[in-house]
């Protein structure tokens, strides 16, 4: 079992940063990849980011490549996602996701991940 809880979210002006956490309770955080995902209003839940379970291979949607970074810092069990140069259409709820396979690598599969956090808003105001 993971529980992972986001923080992190807020508002900021287009051309700002923020920095999503995710803290993951649970003794298997260290040995799954590890995702970020994003839900606007009135649409589906996208992938934003994923990272494998050491911390080596990160792999980002096109729309997101280059402005933001995905980490992880497994002494910590905590998951990051660091979001520069933010732009109005990266308004939406973000979420953290554990993968189901241990030892794996980042995916973009939705269905790969088996564990969720609540969610933290981003807002970027233009």
């Amino acid at each position: 079992q993971v529980q992972l809880v986001e923080s992190g979210g807020g508002l900021v002006q287009a051309g700002g940063s923020l920095r999503l956490s995710c803290a993951a309770s649970g003794r298997t955080f260290s040995t799954r990849a590890m995702g970020w995902f994003r839900q606007a209003p009135g649409k589906e839940r996208e992938f934003v980011g994923g990272i494998d379970w050491v911390g080596a291979i990160t792999l980002y949607a096109d729309s997101v490549k280059g402005r933001f970074t995905i980490s992880r810092e497994n002494a910590k069990n905590t998951l990051y996602l660091q979001m520069n140069v933010l732009k109005s259409e990266d308004t939406a709820v973000y979420y953290c996701a554990a993968g189901s396979a241990r030892y794996g690598g980042p995916t973009k599969d939705m269905a790969a991940y088996d564990y969720w956090g609540q969610g933290t808003q981003v807002t970027v105001s233009s």
